[in-house]
């Protein structure tokens, strides 16, 4: 990792100076029923309120707004199943660089259209067959274009960081807090295990993946970074990365203290949870930390929990049939 800065608690900090009037304070919510159902006390970070609909949005400002132009002239590349490169193409129409995205063919409509409202090429592949890095890299090999990876970046990791530090400052009672978010490559997970050190909260951190793709949580297993053996066949489309990324792992094979993987269905209730109890609108992948302590709800109990909803990007129709679905069949514990 010679090419890779690791990021530190005090990027973390330098992230929220940046992010102060860019970036929206989303709130922190509480649910009675939540907090019944698990003998805990819960506190939801709304990051689908957030703007673009996701936490990415922190993370693609600090990033391409230390951006060096005359270095880059041609703008950016990033490559993203939608969240990140929505992100990136609104920050970049921000600021005035040309964005160009590469992004899976069967990525949600939703993502696509708002990567293309913001004025973004989109570069489409296929996630079974072909590399988003090897693509990023041809594009960047023709024209004089920064790549930003979704998780291999500092200023990227700092910048989702500041969603738990915000959080954590929000609830008033740093110390002692579990936290839970998803994970895919794993960005989000490290920085708010930095955040966790920059708010000297001495919290621990659990990330949650989908079944099928807990390549982190056999990762920190095996103490090197494992691969999925799918990358399609969960409706968390935002979480499905091949691998988890070389800098967040470097953080989250030492800092991470759990990571747990729920079903498709234990996203399902946990969508029309959200829904139905908090008037919340989120997509699978941003809702699947919730899922954890809905599949389990013994995991956090007698703690100070907060609960990181990442993103409300969510296809309609999934949306719908979340809505639909039996939420009183059985639970199971993951």
């Amino acid at each position: 990792m010679t090419h890779l800065t690791v990021p530190s608690a005090e990027d973390v900090l330098d992230a929220r100076r940046a992010l102060a009037g860019i970036a929206v304070e989303t709130p922190v919510l509480r649910s009675e029923r939540l907090d019944r159902l698990t003998g805990a006390s819960i506190h939801i970070k709304c990051e689908n309120l957030q703007r673009t609909g996701a936490f990415k949005f922190r993370g693609a400002y600090n990033c391409l707004s230390r951006l060096d132009g005359k270095q880059f002239p041609g703008g950016v590349v990033a490559y993203s199943t939608g969240n990140h490169g929505q992100a990136v193409a609104t920050v970049a129409r921000m600021l005035g660089i040309r964005a160009t995205i590469v992004m899976p063919s069967d990525a949600p409509g939703v993502k696509v259209s708002r990567v293309r409202e913001n004025g973004a090429e989109i570069v489409l592949y296929d996630r079974n067959t072909q590399s988003r890095e090897d693509i990023a890299a041809e594009i960047a090999a023709r024209s004089p274009v920064a790549v930003i990876p979704p998780g291999d970046d500092p200023f990227i990791i700092a910048g989702q960081g500041t969603a738990v530090a915000e959080g954590l400052a929000q609830i008033g009672s740093a110390r002692d807090v579990t936290i839970v978010v998803p994970c895919g490559g794993g960005g989000l997970a490290a920085g708010s295990c930095l955040a966790s050190e920059a708010m000297r909260a001495g919290s621990d951190v659990w990330a949650v993946e989908p079944e099928g793709f807990d390549d982190t949580r056999r990762s920190l297993a095996s103490g090197s970074r494992e691969v999925n053996q799918s990358l399609s066949g969960s409706i968390c489309d935002a979480l499905l990365a091949p691998t988890p990324a070389e800098l967040p792992f470097a953080i989250n094979g030492k800092r991470l203290a759990r990571v747990l993987a729920v079903s498709d269905d234990d996203v399902r209730r946990a969508i029309r949870f959200a829904y139905e109890d908090l008037r919340l609108v989120a997509e699978p992948g941003g809702v699947i930390a919730l899922a954890s302590l809905l599949c389990d709800p013994t995991l956090v109990r007698g703690r100070n929990v907060l609960v990181v909803v990442s993103g409300g990007n969510v296809d309609p129709v999934v949306f719908k049939q979340a809505l639909d679905f039996d939420v009183n069949e059985p639970v199971r514990a993951a």
